[in-house]
Formats: C-alpha cells, structure tokens, sequence
C-alpha cells in the first residue's frame, strides 16, 4: 500500500507531502488524522523549528476523497456530516495553531480542503497558474470543516464570497491580487524557493516566531486590552530565552545573531 503522507527531515525543517497522486491528492479519513498528529508531534519537538507543507504529482491538495468516505453518486453511505469530516476539522486547527512556522508549496490544483491546507500556512509559495476552485457549492454542499472560520480570516470577504458561491475556477495570479500568495514563482521553482524559505525560518528564534504566531492570530478573537495583555505576556516570556540574549549580544557586537531556536 502507498504511503498517503511522506514524512522527511531536512535538518530542522519538517517536510510533509501528501502522496496520493492517483486521487489528485484528494486527502481520506486517515490522511488527514496523520497530518494533525505530525503537526501536533512538530508542535512539541523542539528539534523541529519549521515545517513545509506540499503535495506529490501535478496537484497540491483537491480537498476530501469523498469516494473513500463513501459519498457516491448512488450508493451514499449513511454517513452523519455532522460528524464525519472530525479528522479535518482537527487538521485545520492544529495547522492553525502549530507554533512552529509553516510554510505550503501550491505545486498545482487546490480544490475543497485543499483551500486551508494550502492558506493557513505562515508563507504561500504558489506556481503561476495553479488552479483554485472553492468546490462545496458546485457539489451541493455549504463550506465545512473549519473553512467558514478559517478563509475569512485570511482572504476579503466579498471576494471569499463570491468564489465560494459561484465555485468558478481561478489561479494563483488571480489570489496573489488579494495578497494571499507569499511568493508567485515558475512551477520549476515551488519546491525550491518553498524548502530556500523555510530553511530560513529553522535559522531564526523559533520561540520568538511562534509567539508572534500565537499573537497575531489570537488577536483576530480578542478585544483591545487582551491584545495589549498578550503581548505584555509574550515579552516576559521571551525576555530570558537563549535567541533573545543572542539577538542582544549579536548587536552589541555588530554581527548577524546565530540562533539555536532556544
């Protein structure tokens, strides 16, 4: 049986490519529980200081295998939805919430779930021309599986609007124009200019990026003086790390800070 999630370590960077190009990446059940759990694992391994997130093939990630979840034209399963799409929902959170910096490489089409996977990453790095396509709407479905809590808080809500009720197809160029996109590159150069980043990321003060992470992100759900409060936090917090005293001392002693993620 194929591996559905290739797991590699390049040095510090974690690096997870979804492997089922015979279903264009289209993710199951299972794949998604093994992709919360290594980013859950990544979250608390200091060993790991950034992740890169990708697909194998000629897609990125085309949303959920409904074949394998049993939703057939003519033979529906009696599946509760309710319920059924958990192992996403979790996916989603835990890349939301991971404190290590994550950085997707859209090497090509992105459909359904595929959207967060591809979008909560910390950095996008998409090639010129991939297909987008918000798909809940043209199967008859409503956005699910964190999508509704997620997408508004990265893209406008006119424009998330409209793609996910007319469910028409775009590209990279297209979402780049509303700052979605980090980095628009040459499909050739995904990967490369994907792994150049997120090596640089595992080279900076990993403690300081993931409160800054939490930070940002918690902002979006709180009021002004929980904000102010956090970040009074974060700074005490950070104040007697390793990273924080070599940032210090390196300019002191004008030279680039070396880093241990500590």
């Amino acid at each position: 049986m194929t591996d559905s999630l290739l797991v590699e370590r390049s040095g510090a960077v974690l690096e997870l490519r979804i492997n089922r190009p015979d279903r264009r990446n289209a993710i199951d059940e299972d794949t998604a529980r093994r992709i919360a759990s290594e980013l859950q694992d990544a979250n608390l391994d200091t060993s790991v200081r950034a992740v890169l997130l990708t697909g194998e093939g000629r897609d990125f990630c085309t949303g959920a295998d409904m074949v394998a979840m049993g939703d057939q034209a003519g033979k529906m399963a009696p599946l509760d939805f309710r319920f059924a799409t958990r192992h996403f929902y979790a996916m989603n959170r835990a890349l939301w919430e991971i404190e290590k910096p994550v950085v997707s490489a859209v090497n090509g089409t992105v459909a359904g779930a595929g959207w967060s996977l591809a979008l909560l990453a910390d950095l996008v790095v998409a090639a010129r021309g991939a297909r987008w396509t918000h798909v809940f709407s043209r199967r008859g479905m409503v956005p699910h599986a964190g999508d509704t809590y997620f997408l508004p808080r990265v893209l406008p809500l006119h424009h998330l609007t409209e793609l996910a009720m007319l469910s028409e197809t775009v590209t990279s160029e297209h979402l780049d124009r509303f700052g979605a996109i980090n980095r628009l590159v040459e499909i050739d150069d995904v990967l490369p200019t994907a792994r150049e980043l997120a090596s640089r990321l595992a080279q900076g003060p990993t403690r300081t990026l993931g409160l800054t992470k939490r930070l940002y992100r918690n902002s979006l759900n709180r009021d002004i003086e929980t904000v102010f409060e956090d970040e009074r936090t974060a700074t005490a917090l950070i104040s007697t790390t390793d990273d924080r005293l070599e940032g210090v001392r390196s300019l002191v002693e004008n030279r680039q800070p070396r880093f241990s993620g500590t």
